[in-house]
């Protein structure tokens, strides 16, 4: 780790606990080691930091949208961690492998399939790139929500903290099932993934994927 990276880290730990309790107890259920994609809800930037500085000393890869780096001294921070940049509205091929190079050194990738922050914390509908890159990998994924903070802005005008839970699911495989897989294919095991992730989060978070339950799971391999 570079001095640069170890100064945005503990930059990074002390700005967000500052504004926030962090309920992190889950995180040792993470695997300390080998390729992994951690697929999570994007409910506001709070969870980027938070989420980064919680997995260290692993080596972690974001997946952010290119315009961030507009920012000067974003930029700069994002070049240091070596997050990856995701053009919006297209299939991005560069990211993908990208992705693929960073999984094949056995780091983790960070991406959020809603690919835009709720604000209120509620699950949107989802885009099928993690289905992607999971496949080209055969990386396992796991997924890992956050709630609590939804209203972090009114909370520090009148400087109080707010309670940030992370919850840690268990990591599983996609079922290729030795064969091309569909686009309709590739929306299933989306939908399987994403239901996943919304039963780590309590009723009122599960937006999108709250009322159509998957009844059965086909394409999700758990070990």
């Amino acid at each position: 780790m570079s001095f640069s990276h170890r100064i945005i880290v503990v930059s990074l730990k002390a700005i967000t606990n500052l504004v926030c309790r962090i309920d992190d107890a889950e995180v040792v259920h993470i695997p300390q080691n080998g390729p992994l994609i951690i697929y999570t809800n994007h409910v506001n930037i709070l969870e980027i930091p938070i989420i980064f500085t919680c997995l260290q000393p692993r080596r972690a890869h974001g997946v952010i949208l290119a315009e961030r780096w507009n920012n000067p001294i974003l930029q700069w921070m994002l070049e240091v961690t070596e997050t990856i940049p995701l053009h919006r509205g297209e299939p991005d091929i560069v990211a993908i492998r990208r992705g693929l190079k960073v999984l094949k050194k056995g780091e983790i990738i960070v991406i959020a399939p809603e690919g835009t922050r709720s604000h209120d914390g509620k699950l949107q509908l989802a885009h099928a790139g993690v289905v992607l890159l999971a496949l080209h990998s055969h990386a396992p994924l796991l997924p890992v929500a956050y709630y609590g903070a939804e209203k972090y802005k009114e909370n520090l005008s009148q400087l109080k903290r707010c309670d940030f839970y992370i919850r840690v699911g268990t990591p599983f495989h996609l079922d290729e099932r030795g064969k091309k897989v569909t686009h309709v294919e590739r929306e299933k095991m989306l939908d399987e993934m994403m239901h996943q992730l919304a039963n780590l989060l309590p009723e009122k978070y599960r937006g999108y994927y709250a009322q159509a339950q998957a009844t059965e799971q086909k394409y999700l391999v758990f070990k």
